[in-house]
């Protein structure tokens, strides 16, 4: 026989025995209370007035999860008890409004996610094809990636405000042409913010592009090989610099272009390959995509177990490897991407847990977030814009495994990070 759990007894206090530190569960709909979140724990004297405001008869709460015991005694039932309903507060009644206007805005940033989602699939399927015809077809492959490189800048350039944005993963093409299209995204927003000009970034986005296509002609047994490598075969890796870079003289692209490819696994401190220059020999457009092509190798490893998390990524380029990077460059690398880049996983003050979804780069330290809410079921987890509201931070950052069940379930961790770039919906 199997014996099933016996449900959780579920407790009520009235609301006047409401204390901070109280863990409570709002049984109303989302547009009916303003707070950001229907399960929370009370942090201060303001949010006890809003929910005493509400006008509830009750409040469902978690004594397991509450920091203290509610108030001894409910209060007597005010006089006039069974009396219609006072008219609410004025100043619930702005709050609601105000979360009415923030719904607004959000139904706004989900049009830009569904355009930019739009031009990420059309921008991975361009990839696909640059990867597939490059060898048949050079000329005809560049003329496509000069498009996109222009469509892109186009966009990036033209929009003040610029949001990193993490993918559904169903939008996008095969595993093995993420990575150009990430590279290709970071290095945009990483040469936008040191103000290069558009003509290197040009240069740059059409290097980045091609910067792998020679792997083409390594065997997937390889390429795609989940141990340790032979000296062999790490040589033969190390070719495909070389490779990619004759695949982009031959497309007729300039001798910047092709420099810029052969030096992205060039290191600062002369470790790298295939010429082991040192920084100063390094074309400065090389130093960009060499920062940007090790984030996103560290974040999308092969075997997705060895990945790192975004922000596991961004603090061991930058406490571990710092010294193999332009110094100047890698800095305003971080700082655009802030400590907790899209797709982090992250556990809020409030001990709710979020994934970043989106980072402006001009405020990086204050992501929208989407939060895991348990109590919100039916209507899935919450975006929180951490810059507008000022009741909760991100206190750490967290691994999937250690997300309980409903957390995986609602938020959908990524296997893999991948980005675009939108206009930032301020």
């Amino acid at each position: 026989m199997i014996l099933q759990s016996k449900p959780k007894e579920a407790h009520y206090l009235h609301p006047e025995q409401l204390r901070v530190g109280i863990f409570i569960h709002l049984d109303l709909g989302w547009m009916d209370h303003p707070f950001a979140l229907s399960s929370f724990k009370i942090k201060n004297d303001e949010q006890l007035r809003q929910l005493q405001q509400l006008g509830l008869k009750r409040i469902r709460y978690s004594p397991e999860q509450s920091d203290c015991e509610p108030l001894s005694d409910a209060p007597p039932a005010p006089a006039g008890a069974g009396e219609a309903p006072p008219e609410p507060d004025p100043a619930l009644l702005a709050q609601l409004a105000a979360k009415r206007a923030a719904q607004e805005k959000e139904a706004r940033r989900q049009a830009l996610l569904q355009a930019c989602e739009r031009d990420f699939s059309q921008a991975a399927q361009v990839v696909k094809q640059i990867n597939k015809q490059i060898y048949a077809r050079p000329a005809d492959t560049a003329a496509q990636a000069d498009q996109l490189v222009t469509r892109m800048l186009d966009s990036l350039l033209t929009d003040s405000d610029i949001a990193l944005q993490l993918m559904n993963e169903k939008s996008a093409a095969e595993d093995l042409y993420f990575h150009s299209l990430n590279t290709s995204v970071l290095a945009f927003l990483l040469a936008r913010a040191l103000g290069l000009a558009r003509a290197d970034i040009h240069e740059l986005g059409l290097a980045t592009l091609l910067h792998d296509v020679g792997k083409s002609r390594i065997p997937d047994r390889v390429l795609l090989k989940t141990e340790q490598l032979t000296q062999a075969e790490r040589t033969l890796i190390a070719q495909h610099c070389e490779w990619s870079m004759e695949a982009a003289r031959a497309a007729g692209l300039s001798t910047r272009i092709q420099t810029i490819i052969l030096q992205h696994h060039e290191l600062a401190d002369g470790s790298g390959y295939p010429k082991r220059l040192a920084l100063e020999r390094i074309d400065p457009l090389a130093r960009v995509l060499a920062i940007v092509n090790s984030y996103d190798n560290l974040c999308n490893r092969i075997n997705p177990i060895d990945s790192l998390t975004p922000h596991e990524a961004l603090a061991q380029i930058f406490a571990q490897h710092r010294n193999q990077f332009d110094p100047q460059m890698l800095g305003v690398f971080v700082r655009s991407m802030g400590v907790y880049p899209p797709g982090s996983l992250v556990q809020l003050s409030d001990g709710q847990y979020a994934i970043v979804v989106s980072v402006n780069s001009s405020r990086p330290l204050k992501p929208v977030v989407l939060v895991h809410d348990p109590a919100a079921a039916q209507e899935g987890p919450h975006i929180i814009n951490l810059e507008e509201d000022q009741t909760v931070n991100i206190s750490k950052s967290v691994k999937a495994a250690q997300l309980p069940r409903s957390a995986i379930e609602q938020l959908s961790p990524r296997k893999r990070a991948t980005y675009y770039f939108r206009p930032n919906d301020d």
